[in-house]
């Protein structure tokens, strides 16, 4: 795609107030972002008697608050004005994350530290969470949506290839705890930025309590049987995804005889692929955007299969870039679908339903992946969770409805 049609691209979207902010503090949280799951995985790995066992505690620790408070976080994002719940959620986060990279520096980090520090994150990620997917409807016109996500996606993707790339060389010379350091700068710099948007003022209903509010939620989600069927299928999907992302990628890496450079250059080529991916659909509209968003899934699972052939480590990290082009292409069809077609006023309680049950199982995978794998083996494990992401990826196209989702244009 030409660089001036880019260019014409995102001169239009500036011009609406609010977006360049949004997202400029994506780009820079997500440089931090692509640092973490390097920092994070090699820094646990590296402690005296560090293991996977461990490893998948710290990460399940912050995807279980996560969860419980998604549908609280959907409320109070269709409650209060939707730009200062992630700001305010990301400068608080950044304490959270700067503690953790402090106790790597001088030498007092422990499991339990970390695991408590990530729950507390996990809490305020479920206030980000819904809040955040509503920002962008409230800046950008309908017709612009799969553009604006198109271009957040975009300069999210730059982030994070960016931070994955400059993670593991971090990890390599200065150690896990000054990589998160740089973590947590960078989500109280995006937070500050979100914070500042002047987003108009929207009369919500605030009639009702939490709870008949989250029943009305419920109605409209459970009242869409292709929003419905594709968060079940992504129960299973992001399971895999997670524990492998989270847990065994690393580890299969490890036991090849590999380290962070190598990890972090993987989630880099994969990046790169949504990269690209990002710059085809700022101009070619998804016109059957569940059938184009799901079947590249495929690809997901040829990955997890792939690192079983770590000793081969350009295997993976090849077919990582085709990982990464099926998340972007799903990325921006789900978001584009969800805010074309849900209703504003009960927008984030719907995200927070699709959040909490398309990540209902990701923390027991988190937390039982790495003693699975040190039972059965780390092959064996990849192996079980790339059948779970083929099954479901044919499951979720198998569905009418899912076929037919449509955008209004």
């Amino acid at each position: 795609m030409p660089a001036s049609t880019i260019l014409t691209d995102l001169k239009m979207l500036v011009g609406y107030q609010g977006f360049t902010k949004l997202a400029t503090a994506r780009f820079i949280s997500n440089l931090g972002n692509g640092i973490t799951p390097v920092a994070m995985s090699f820094g646990v790995l590296g402690l005296p008697n560090g293991s996977a066992t461990q490893l998948s505690l710290v990460l399940g620790s912050q995807m279980i608050p996560l969860l419980l408070f998604m549908l609280f976080g959907g409320v109070v994002g269709d409650r209060y004005k939707r730009n200062k719940i992630v700001g305010g959620s990301d400068i608080l986060g950044s304490a959270f994350v700067m503690v953790s990279a402090t106790s790597f520096i001088f030498g007092f980090v422990s499991i339990p530290l970390l695991c408590v520090m990530g729950a507390l994150f996990g809490v305020l990620n479920a206030l980000w969470w819904p809040a955040f997917s509503g920002v962008l409807p409230e800046i950008l016109p309908k017709e612009q949506l799969q553009r604006g996500n198109s271009v957040i996606g975009l300069l999210t993707n730059f982030g994070y290839t960016g931070g994955a790339l400059v993670g593991g060389v971090l990890v390599a010379i200065a150690g896990s705890g000054w990589a998160l350091a740089v973590d947590a700068l960078s989500f109280f710099i995006a937070g500050v930025l979100v914070w500042s948007i002047d987003l108009p003022r929207i009369i919500r209903d605030e009639s009702g309590t939490m709870f008949q509010q989250l029943r009305e939620g419920w109605r409209e989600f459970v009242s869409r049987k292709w929003v419905v069927s594709v968060v079940i299928a992504f129960t299973f999907i992001n399971l895999a995804y997670e524990s492998t992302l989270g847990v065994l990628g690393p580890l299969a890496t490890k036991e090849s005889g590999y380290g962070p450079r190598e990890w972090s250059l993987m989630l880099a080529v994969s990046t790169v692929g949504m990269i690209l991916t990002g710059l085809f659909l700022l101009k070619f509209a998804l016109s059957k955007p569940m059938i184009y968003g799901i079947t590249p899934m495929l690809f997901v699972s040829a990955w997890i299969i792939s690192i079983t052939f770590a000793t081969e480590i350009w295997i993976p990290i090849v077919i990582s870039f085709f990982a990464g082009v099926a998340i972007e292409i799903f990325y921006v069809a789900w978001s584009t679908s969800m805010q074309h077609n849900i209703p504003e006023e009960s927008y984030s309680r719907v995200v927070s339903y699709d959040a909490l049950g398309s990540y209902a199982l990701a923390p027991i995978g988190l937390i039982f992946i790495g003693p699975l794998a040190e039972q059965i083996g780390t092959k064996n494990a990849l192996y079980i969770l790339a059948g779970l992401v083929l099954v479901a990826t044919v499951s979720a196209l198998s569905v009418r409805e899912v076929r037919m989702v449509r955008n209004k244009t």
